[in-house]
Protein backbone atom coordinates (compact mmCIF):
# COMPACT_ATOMS: atom_id res chain seq x y z
CA UNK A 1 0.00 0.00 0.00
CA UNK A 2 0.96 3.66 -0.35
CA UNK A 3 1.42 4.33 2.95
CA UNK A 4 4.31 6.48 5.50
CA UNK A 5 5.75 3.41 5.83
CA UNK A 6 7.27 3.70 2.06
CA UNK A 7 9.98 6.25 2.35
CA UNK A 8 12.23 4.82 -0.13
CA UNK A 9 12.90 8.01 -2.43
CA UNK A 10 11.68 10.93 -0.45
CA UNK A 11 13.31 14.35 0.34
CA UNK A 12 12.33 15.94 4.12
CA UNK A 13 12.40 13.27 6.39
CA UNK A 14 15.09 14.44 8.26
CA UNK A 15 18.71 12.55 8.29
CA UNK A 16 19.16 9.32 9.75
CA UNK A 17 21.10 10.21 13.04
CA UNK A 18 22.75 6.76 14.21
CA UNK A 19 23.02 6.80 18.08
CA UNK A 20 26.13 6.26 19.55
CA UNK A 21 25.95 2.71 21.93
CA UNK A 22 22.37 2.68 21.52
CA UNK A 23 21.18 -0.09 23.87
CA UNK A 24 18.87 -3.05 22.54
CA UNK A 25 15.88 -1.24 24.36
CA UNK A 26 15.16 2.01 25.43
CA UNK A 27 12.79 1.40 28.27
CA UNK A 28 11.07 -1.68 29.98
CA UNK A 29 8.02 -1.22 28.18
CA UNK A 30 9.85 -2.12 24.70
CA UNK A 31 11.05 -5.22 26.16
CA UNK A 32 7.22 -5.93 26.75
CA UNK A 33 5.93 -5.43 23.31
CA UNK A 34 8.67 -7.73 21.53
CA UNK A 35 8.07 -9.90 24.12
CA UNK A 36 3.81 -10.20 23.84
CA UNK A 37 4.38 -9.96 19.90
CA UNK A 38 6.28 -13.07 19.86
CA UNK A 39 3.97 -14.91 22.40
CA UNK A 40 1.13 -13.73 20.78
CA UNK A 41 2.20 -14.81 17.13
CA UNK A 42 2.96 -18.61 18.71
CA UNK A 43 -0.62 -18.78 18.42
CA UNK A 44 -0.49 -18.78 14.53
CA UNK A 45 -3.20 -16.42 14.35
CA UNK A 46 -1.35 -14.43 11.79
CA UNK A 47 2.15 -14.72 9.42
CA UNK A 48 4.97 -12.22 9.20
CA UNK A 49 3.53 -10.38 6.33
CA UNK A 50 -0.06 -9.98 7.81
CA UNK A 51 1.85 -8.17 11.39
CA UNK A 52 4.28 -5.95 8.82
CA UNK A 53 0.29 -5.07 6.86
CA UNK A 54 -1.18 -4.26 10.58
CA UNK A 55 1.75 -2.01 11.54
CA UNK A 56 1.67 0.10 8.00
CA UNK A 57 -2.10 0.25 7.41
CA UNK A 58 -2.25 3.16 9.74
CA UNK A 59 -3.15 7.48 8.96
CA UNK A 60 0.08 8.81 8.12
CA UNK A 61 0.28 11.09 11.18
CA UNK A 62 -0.11 8.45 13.30
CA UNK A 63 2.25 6.27 11.49
CA UNK A 64 5.07 9.36 11.84
CA UNK A 65 4.58 10.50 14.88
CA UNK A 66 4.74 7.04 16.70
CA UNK A 67 7.98 5.14 17.97
CA UNK A 68 9.32 1.94 16.52
CA UNK A 69 7.83 -0.10 19.53
CA UNK A 70 4.67 1.60 19.15
CA UNK A 71 3.93 0.87 16.05
CA UNK A 72 4.57 -2.89 16.89
CA UNK A 73 1.94 -2.68 19.63
CA UNK A 74 -0.47 -0.92 17.57
CA UNK A 75 0.17 -3.43 14.90
CA UNK A 76 -0.50 -6.44 17.57
CA UNK A 77 -3.74 -4.80 19.07
CA UNK A 78 -4.98 -4.79 15.97
CA UNK A 79 -4.18 -8.27 15.09
CA UNK A 80 -5.30 -9.64 18.26
CA UNK A 81 -8.67 -7.81 18.34
CA UNK A 82 -9.30 -8.68 14.50
CA UNK A 83 -8.41 -12.96 14.91
CA UNK A 84 -10.71 -12.61 18.19
CA UNK A 85 -7.21 -13.53 20.89
CA UNK A 86 -8.67 -10.30 22.56
CA UNK A 87 -12.32 -8.33 23.01
CA UNK A 88 -12.11 -4.57 22.13
CA UNK A 89 -13.01 -3.54 25.65
CA UNK A 90 -10.38 -6.01 27.30
CA UNK A 91 -8.17 -3.07 26.53
CA UNK A 92 -9.52 -0.38 28.19
CA UNK A 93 -10.70 -2.59 30.77
CA UNK A 94 -6.41 -3.96 31.39
CA UNK A 95 -5.69 0.07 31.86
CA UNK A 96 -8.09 0.45 34.31
CA UNK A 97 -6.82 -2.18 36.17
CA UNK A 98 -9.05 -4.85 35.98
CA UNK A 99 -7.60 -8.40 34.14
CA UNK A 100 -8.98 -10.92 32.93
CA UNK A 101 -8.57 -14.79 33.75
CA UNK A 102 -6.45 -17.16 31.72
CA UNK A 103 -8.30 -19.08 29.79
CA UNK A 104 -5.81 -21.55 28.08
CA UNK A 105 -1.64 -21.85 28.20
CA UNK A 106 -0.28 -19.96 25.77
CA UNK A 107 1.77 -22.06 22.98
CA UNK A 108 5.42 -20.17 23.94
CA UNK A 109 6.27 -20.19 27.36
CA UNK A 110 9.19 -18.51 29.06
CA UNK A 111 11.22 -22.17 28.69
CA UNK A 112 10.46 -22.17 25.05
CA UNK A 113 11.37 -18.86 24.27
CA UNK A 114 14.84 -19.57 23.41
CA UNK A 115 14.96 -22.72 21.43
CA UNK A 116 12.27 -20.93 19.47
CA UNK A 117 14.41 -17.59 18.86
CA UNK A 118 17.05 -19.74 18.04
CA UNK A 119 15.19 -22.02 15.09
CA UNK A 120 14.29 -18.72 14.02
CA UNK A 121 12.19 -18.90 10.16
CA UNK A 122 12.70 -18.02 6.84
CA UNK A 123 10.61 -17.15 3.87
CA UNK A 124 12.50 -19.14 1.49
CA UNK A 125 10.84 -21.92 0.16
CA UNK A 126 12.28 -25.17 -1.33
CA UNK A 127 10.81 -25.47 -4.51
CA UNK A 128 12.02 -26.16 -8.24
CA UNK A 129 10.07 -23.34 -9.92
CA UNK A 130 10.67 -21.84 -12.79
CA UNK A 131 12.56 -17.98 -13.18
CA UNK A 132 10.96 -15.53 -15.59
CA UNK A 133 14.36 -13.56 -16.04
CA UNK A 134 18.33 -14.47 -15.83
CA UNK A 135 20.92 -12.29 -14.57
CA UNK A 136 21.68 -9.62 -17.43
CA UNK A 137 17.97 -9.04 -18.28
CA UNK A 138 16.42 -5.61 -18.64
CA UNK A 139 13.10 -5.60 -16.84
CA UNK A 140 10.65 -3.28 -16.11
CA UNK A 141 8.89 -2.99 -12.47
CA UNK A 142 4.87 -2.52 -12.88
CA UNK A 143 3.54 0.62 -11.81
CA UNK A 144 0.78 -0.94 -9.61
CA UNK A 145 -0.57 0.62 -6.63
CA UNK A 146 -1.95 -1.84 -4.60
CA UNK A 147 -4.52 -1.32 -1.55
CA UNK A 148 -2.69 -4.52 0.41
CA UNK A 149 0.50 -5.30 1.63
CA UNK A 150 3.65 -4.99 -0.63
CA UNK A 151 7.61 -4.93 -0.78
CA UNK A 152 7.65 -3.35 -4.40
CA UNK A 153 8.79 0.39 -3.39
CA UNK A 154 6.56 3.36 -5.07
CA UNK A 155 9.97 4.72 -6.03
CA UNK A 156 11.26 2.19 -8.57
CA UNK A 157 7.73 1.46 -9.90
CA UNK A 158 7.63 1.92 -13.57
CA UNK A 159 11.54 2.10 -13.93
CA UNK A 160 13.49 -0.01 -15.86
CA UNK A 161 16.51 -2.05 -14.76
CA UNK A 162 18.94 -4.99 -15.22
CA UNK A 163 18.68 -8.21 -13.20
CA UNK A 164 22.03 -8.32 -11.52
CA UNK A 165 21.18 -11.95 -9.18
CA UNK A 166 18.49 -14.32 -8.44
CA UNK A 167 18.08 -15.66 -4.74
CA UNK A 168 16.12 -17.86 -5.51
CA UNK A 169 12.65 -19.13 -4.68
CA UNK A 170 10.50 -17.24 -1.57
CA UNK A 171 7.27 -16.10 0.04
CA UNK A 172 5.31 -13.51 -1.93
CA UNK A 173 4.84 -11.06 0.56
CA UNK A 174 1.76 -9.83 -1.25
CA UNK A 175 -0.24 -12.46 -1.16
CA UNK A 176 1.08 -14.03 2.00
CA UNK A 177 -0.54 -11.02 4.11
CA UNK A 178 -3.68 -10.93 1.84
CA UNK A 179 -4.68 -14.71 3.01
CA UNK A 180 -1.88 -16.69 3.77
CA UNK A 181 -1.35 -18.47 0.50
CA UNK A 182 2.24 -18.73 -0.11
CA UNK A 183 2.58 -18.28 -4.02
CA UNK A 184 5.85 -18.94 -4.09
CA UNK A 185 8.77 -17.02 -6.67
CA UNK A 186 11.67 -15.95 -7.38
CA UNK A 187 13.44 -12.64 -6.12
CA UNK A 188 15.71 -10.86 -8.17
CA UNK A 189 18.62 -8.28 -7.14
CA UNK A 190 17.47 -5.80 -9.74
CA UNK A 191 19.88 -2.65 -10.47
CA UNK A 192 18.62 0.92 -11.02
CA UNK A 193 20.88 3.61 -11.95
CA UNK A 194 20.08 6.90 -10.19
CA UNK A 195 19.05 8.57 -13.35
CA UNK A 196 16.70 6.48 -14.10
CA UNK A 197 15.06 6.74 -10.81
CA UNK A 198 15.53 10.04 -10.09
CA UNK A 199 16.66 12.18 -13.15
CA UNK A 200 19.52 13.49 -15.16
CA UNK A 201 20.56 15.02 -12.21
CA UNK A 202 21.45 12.25 -10.33
CA UNK A 203 25.07 11.13 -10.18
CA UNK A 204 25.82 9.07 -13.06
CA UNK A 205 28.33 6.78 -10.92
CA UNK A 206 25.37 5.57 -8.72
CA UNK A 207 22.75 2.95 -8.29
CA UNK A 208 20.31 1.27 -6.47
CA UNK A 209 19.73 -2.36 -5.93
CA UNK A 210 16.12 -3.34 -5.17
CA UNK A 211 15.03 -7.04 -4.37
CA UNK A 212 12.05 -7.69 -6.47
CA UNK A 213 9.36 -10.81 -7.08
CA UNK A 214 8.72 -11.84 -10.36
CA UNK A 215 5.34 -10.74 -10.21
CA UNK A 216 6.72 -7.41 -9.76
CA UNK A 217 8.76 -7.69 -12.77
CA UNK A 218 8.04 -7.54 -16.97
CA UNK A 219 10.52 -7.74 -20.02
CA UNK A 220 11.85 -4.09 -20.62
Amino acid sequence: MNGAQDMGGMQCMGPVEPEKNEPVFHADWEKRVLAVTLAMGAWRKWNLDMARFARENTPAADYLRRSYYETWLYGLEKLMVETGLLAPGEIDAAVAGRHAERVAEPPLTVDKVGPSLAKGSTARVDEDRPAKFKAGDTVRVFNRHPVGHTRAPRYVRGHVGTVEQDHGVFIFPDSHAADGSKNPQHVYAVRFTARELWGPEANARDSVCVDLWDAYLEPA
